[in-house]
């Protein structure tokens, strides 16, 4: 499963590279699938139980370049935003939860991560690059999806994060 991963985040990167920030995010409609999660600290989490945040969830493992580039960034975008309420969701998809634990002791995040250690909710989010992020309205609709990641995409990520909040 860890070499599928691998392969997936390199062609992740590989299609990241082609794609300019400005069309790094496709939008999304429809319901995001409900899913309970452990946290690496805390209760469980369960995505509905959001419903009135803005919510981030961001695919990840800590094997995968782009996604160790991307999220101080992500915790950024977290402090900056939750009093207006947004959230993110770290979904570490990881086999072993050690691997994640190792690299969150060397960058600490103020955000929730959850373990997918069977790929579960992956699956059910359509995840084929690493990372992964999708964000979810207020109302639970899923809106936009992001693919890979490289500097820039943090522009559309605060552009969307406004544009929710706002609504």
């Amino acid at each position: 499963m860890k070499k599928l991963l691998v392969v997936v985040c390199g062609l992740g990167l590989a299609l990241s590279l082609l794609v300019s920030p400005a069309q790094a995010s496709k939008k999304l409609t429809g319901a995001a699938p409900d899913f309970t999660l452990r946290a690496a600290s805390g209760p469980n989490v369960r995505l509905q139980e959001l419903r009135g945040e803005v919510v981030m969830i961001n695919f990840w493992a800590s094997w995968c370049g782009p996604c160790r580039q991307e999220m101080p960034i992500l915790n950024d975008l977290y402090k900056r935003y939750k009093r207006a309420g947004f959230t993110v969701l770290g979904v570490n998809v990881d086999a072993d939860t050690r691997d994640a634990e190792r690299y969150l002791r060397e960058v600490t995040v103020s955000f929730p991560v959850l373990y997918d250690t069977e790929s579960k909710v992956s699956k059910l989010f359509d995840v084929a690059a690493m990372p992964t992020t999708v964000m979810v309205d207020r109302n639970g609709n899923m809106r936009y999806l992001h693919r890979g990641y490289k500097p820039g995409y943090e522009d559309d990520y605060r552009a969307q994060i406004k544009e929710l909040i706002r609504e």
